[in-house]
């Protein structure tokens, strides 16, 4: 495909692709961020777009995984911050901050270990704050399917944090 062809195909799809981008993030600078990484990346295949059925199709799709992408390494961001922080109380004492910390720590790695999916949704609803219907738009399932999940990774922390 040359660059007049990429113009006419590609370029009108800009605001399709950042509707979907909107759906997913809140940030409008990330929007922008993944549409001009989406433009991008089509442009290096350029000359391989033929090739598929519907250019539209694939941008769509480069662009929800790029949000995607940047949600999970926000989480990670997020992740690594949680686990720097202690819940304090009043009466704390080094010992009972160190212990929480340890928990905290624990609880991080529980969640490591579940399924991907599992993780991908506790982190979303705990750590990021996201509701049911939220989730489920963002990783394509339903909110019945992401309230199981729900459970069932939290079940398994449970489980996992008071064998330890």
């Amino acid at each position: 495909m040359e660059q007049e062809q990429f113009k006419i195909e590609v370029v009108p799809l800009r605001d399709k692709l950042a509707g979907c981008a909107r759906r997913l993030l809140d940030d409008p600078e990330d929007v922008e961020d993944v549409i001009q990484e989406v433009f991008l990346k089509l442009w290096c295949i350029h000359d391989k777009l033929e090739a598929y059925d519907s250019v539209e199709a694939l941008a769509m799709q480069t662009t929800r995984h790029l949000c995607l992408n940047r949600l999970k390494s926000f989480q990670f961001s997020r992740k690594e911050q949680l686990s720097e922080e202690v819940i304090v109380c009043e009466h704390a004492t080094p010992y009972t901050e160190l212990e929480q910390k340890d928990s905290i720590d624990q609880v991080m790695r529980i969640i490591d270990r579940l399924p991907g999916l599992q993780q991908l949704i506790l982190r979303m609803k705990h750590v990021d704050g996201c509701e049911v219907e939220e989730i489920a738009s963002l990783t394509g399932s339903t909110p019945e399917a992401v309230r199981m999940n729900l459970s069932r990774a939290r079940r398994r922390v449970k489980e996992l944090f008071f064998k330890m």
